[in-house]
């Protein structure tokens, strides 16, 4: 083989990498690296000397598993893991419920005007997060809602969605709001993609359009269903903007209501920027364990019912 083309050779085996460094790059400085850095911090702090004044009276130095056990005995961290767990257990079943509901009425041969249905239930996903808060959460507001309003001219009971209880669902009823259609089209997707046969095969056996969707197309886009469960569960543990957004329009939701509003205050608020490193990196790991031990169990439910 001559040097020229040895060179062709080499340069064609090597494109597929060249076009993977900006890529490469980009996830090094912009994920990698942070990420690094925040479990650098987490293991620091700060040795303040005599009042804390004048030059070198306070240095970083090595902290080790301080602010880990401080994290981890936080009382505010952990009710705030306990609040997003029973927000999560709102919205996830309701989000993926009517999502499946809606992919189902779409993939209906009965229904009418599809693409503009399909785009209306997706929409909401096209709003920014802080966006849709500030929105629902002005609807949510007695004083200038227009749904007091009307509950006040037919005589009805108005109930406070920004205290107590019912300060969960308005909560909820924002994300639902903001991801159901984006879960919609996942599923509806893979709906899309089963064969046509296999509905024709069904027809013929007299099975209801009902019967239909509980078993063929409910099993079929079942890993679908997997995905969507597994964005989802991953969204509430990060659950950020709507408390945050909240926040300002009542007194019932305290600065630390979720664990990353915790961080915020760590870092920002409190100044102690490595005590919130500790704790993202313990969010960042109980969402990596769940999620692996979530899809481990999914997988291994598949091969069961695929041996059988």
């Amino acid at each position: 083989m001559t040097s020229a083309a040895r060179r062709r050779s080499y340069g064609v085996k090597g494109a597929p990498y060249a076009f993977l460094v900006p890529a490469t790059v980009l996830f090094a400085l912009f994920f990698a690296l942070p990420i690094g850095y925040a479990v650098y911090l987490s293991f620091r702090k700060v040795h303040v000397s005599g009042l804390g004044l004048g030059a070198g009276a306070r240095k970083e130095v090595w902290g080790g598993v301080e602010n880990y056990t401080d994290a981890l005995t936080d009382g505010e961290l952990m009710h705030g893991a306990l609040r997003v767990l029973g927000y999560g257990c709102i919205v996830v079943p309701v989000m993926l419920g009517l999502a499946l509901l809606f992919a189902l009425m779409l993939d209906s041969d009965k229904v009418r005007f599809a693409p503009v249905t399909r785009l209306a239930i997706f929409l909401p996903y096209a709003i920014p997060g802080v966006v849709a808060a500030l929105m629902w959460g002005f609807l949510y507001l007695p004083d200038v809602s227009p749904f007091y309003y009307v509950l006040e001219k037919l005589h009805l009971p108005q109930p406070n969605l920004l205290d107590g209880g019912p300060l969960y669902l308005a909560m909820s009823n924002i994300a639902v709001w903001g991801g159901t259609g984006f879960n919609m089209i996942v599923i509806y997707t893979s709906l899309r993609s089963i064969p046509a046969e296999v509905y024709e095969a069904a027809r013929l056996d007299g099975a209801t359009p009902l019967q239909t969707a509980l078993r063929i197309k409910i099993p079929m886009v079942a890993p679908s269903l997997v995905l969507t469960f597994f964005f989802s569960i991953i969204a509430t543990l990060q659950v950020f903007n709507e408390p945050m957004t909240l926040k300002p329009l009542t007194n019932s939701l305290p600065l630390t209501w979720s664990p990353l509003m915790t961080v915020y205050q760590d870092a920002f608020r409190k100044g102690d920027i490595y005590q919130a490193a500790a704790e993202a990196v313990i969010i960042a790991v109980v969402t990596l364990v769940m999620s692996f031990g979530f899809l481990r169990a999914a997988n291994r439910r598949q091969k069961q019912e695929a041996t059988r």
